[in-house]
């Protein structure tokens, strides 16, 4: 039995579709656990004042994580250990110890001024909250400065587990982390309250740190703290990784701008914007994430060799994937928006007003599925090329009229009364307190697919012919989409009669079974196209993907 585990999760891969599935596979077990955790959240909390200061408590850890602990991300120090391995086993321990020595010195100083400057960053990022709820943000927040620290060691030690083909033991550790937020959650929250549930988050980053340290320790290579450091080796080291790392701040810097505006709308904001974060990350997790990250060695490998030609193949044929899966998902994912978001979360204190919040939010962000699947997969192939400029930038000024944008449409949601009864109309929130948090996902989609068009752009530039590739594909899965779209609406309608939608296993069956009429009718499409895209999928599924090499993925996506 265990070597039957082990053939399992140490198989060759045979093919970007199998890497990519398998991937995706591991991916949605995170998130099932994820979903466990938000239903719990908002059954005990609902959308509210101390779900507020929970998600934003989060804001200020989570931006030190991903612009500090990322510098030493494990897609970047894995072809350090892997060339300091070859030399010697001395040379990588010295390695090892510089490297988690300047990390540790830069995080802890970086999390210690931020302990003392909290309550002025949170003060200015939070203005909407009062002034017991910003006393309890700053609480929290500083709880919570634990969590880059052990992520940031996690990823340090991921890179050694990683470099070492122990892949199963990083792609677990997500699993962990979410484990330990449940467990916070469970029995923490009645004596606890949301402090409970911080403390969750800290002990799941602790077991995502703990997962890999028995391999690390058994080959004798946990690194240790040194004052004497290798400062050409840093020096490398951040040359490499401080563009990737700035271009990933540039996501962190909108998520905290997003949760700014939400706080100084009406109470629940802030935890209905997170709620459909989390729920429309889904998708750009299992797809987005799969398939850019299984493509990337081979874009490495096609450029280093000089084969342009193939290096825009397997650009191509990433993206005929990622549009053939996301375009269909987001057209389902609109449609029965309420029958997922009332499933998911609908429990407890989280009530139908909320719910219809959530469910309008999630259309909106996933409106833009399909681009930020495709903005990872542009940002890969840029710096598998070299270019890391140009990400840069375009991120920035992505940003930039993201911020904007959600400034100016909140000022039109409160000014307009023929734009606030339009929206509410369109998304089906009428006489719903606090529809005003809707236009944060609006700028946030507006945002990133002006990104992924300028990426776009700037790669077809650079890599004449990419475009060509893909718009037959694109063609296809919008008009399977259009049709599953349709069927699913017409299903929902259908089959309501036939269910009590009052009850959890009512809307669920509903939900499910318009659902699979709608995927059939899409695949009945693809296959009168002739789809090149269905033909490998259901090649890959035959071949048994699950026999692919595990490929771990980075914590920034946790």
């Amino acid at each position: 039995m265990v070597r039957k585990i082990l053939g399992f999760l140490y198989g060759e891969a045979g093919s970007l579709n199998q890497a990519a599935f398998l991937l995706g596979s591991f991916a949605f077990l995170s998130q099932i656990l994820a979903f466990l955790r938000d239903r719990l959240l908002a059954h005990i909390f609902g959308a509210g004042a101390q779900l507020d200061i929970y998600y934003a408590a989060f804001r200020i850890p989570d931006l030190i994580f991903v612009t500090v602990a990322s510098l030493v991300s494990l897609s970047v120090l894995v072809p350090f250990i892997i060339e300091r391995e070859t030399r010697s086993r001395e040379d990588l321990k010295d390695f090892l110890n510089t490297i988690f020595s300047f990390f540790m010195i830069l995080i802890l100083s970086v999390s210690l001024l931020a302990y003392f400057i909290m309550p002025s960053l949170n003060s200015a990022l939070f203005r909407g909250l009062n002034s017991q709820a910003l006393e309890n943000v700053t609480s929290l927040s500083r709880l919570l400065l634990l969590s880059p620290i052990l992520l940031g060691f996690s990823n340090l030690l991921g890179s050694v587990t990683q470099a070492y083909n122990r892949f199963t033991l990083y792609a677990l550790a997500p699993l962990f982390y979410n484990t330990g937020i449940i467990f916070g959650i469970i029995f923490l929250t009645d004596q606890l309250g949301i402090q409970g549930v911080a403390l969750g988050v800290v002990a799941g980053a602790f077991l995502h740190m703990a997962v890999q340290a028995p391999f690390v320790l058994k080959e004798r290579l946990w690194p240790k703290f040194s004052l004497r450091l290798d400062s050409a080796v840093i020096s490398r080291v951040i040359r490499i990784s401080l563009p990737r790392t700035l271009t990933l701040s540039m996501s962190a810097i909108v998520l905290v701008l997003l949760v700014s505006f939400a706080s100084l709308l009406s109470p629940g904001s802030i935890s209905v914007l997170s709620f459909s974060i989390n729920l429309q990350s889904v998708p750009l997790s299992i797809i987005g994430v799969s398939y850019s990250l299984a493509a990337f060695p081979t874009l490495s490998r096609r450029f280093q060799e000089n084969n342009l030609k193939a290096f825009i193949e397997q650009m191509q044929t990433s993206s005929r994937f990622i549009i053939f899966w996301s375009l269909p998902i987001t057209a389902l994912l609109i449609v029965e928006r309420a029958q997922i978001v009332r499933v998911l979360l609908g429990t407890g204190l989280f009530d139908w007003g909320a719910t219809r919040l959530t469910a309008a939010a999630l259309a909106l962000f996933v409106v833009s599925s399909v681009f930020q699947s495709l903005l990872l997969l542009f940002m890969r192939g840029f710096y598998s090329a070299g270019f890391t400029k140009k990400p840069f930038l375009i991120n920035l000024i992505s940003t930039a009229l993201t911020a904007v944008s959600a400034y100016l449409l909140i000022r039109l949601f409160q000014w307009s009364d023929n734009f606030r009864s339009w929206i509410a109309l369109i998304l089906k929130v009428e006489n719903v307190e606090g529809a005003a948090v809707l236009m944060l996902p609006l700028a946030f989609s507006m945002g990133t697919i002006f990104n992924c068009l300028l990426l776009w752009f700037a790669f077809e530039k650079e890599f004449t012919g990419f475009s060509r590739g893909v718009s037959r594909t694109f063609f296809q899965s919008l008009c399977a989409s259009l049709v599953m779209g349709l069927v699913a609406y017409l299903g929902l309608n259908f089959l309501a009669p036939f269910f009590d939608t009052g009850t959890l296993v009512g809307l669920f069956l509903q939900g499910l079974l318009s659902g699979v009429l709608a995927t059939i009718s899409g695949i009945a499409v693809l296959r009168f196209f002739k789809s090149t895209e269905l033909g490998e999928v259901l090649d890959a599924l035959r071949d048994r993907f699950w026999k692919t090499e595990v490929i771990a993925t980075d914590p920034e996506i946790v």
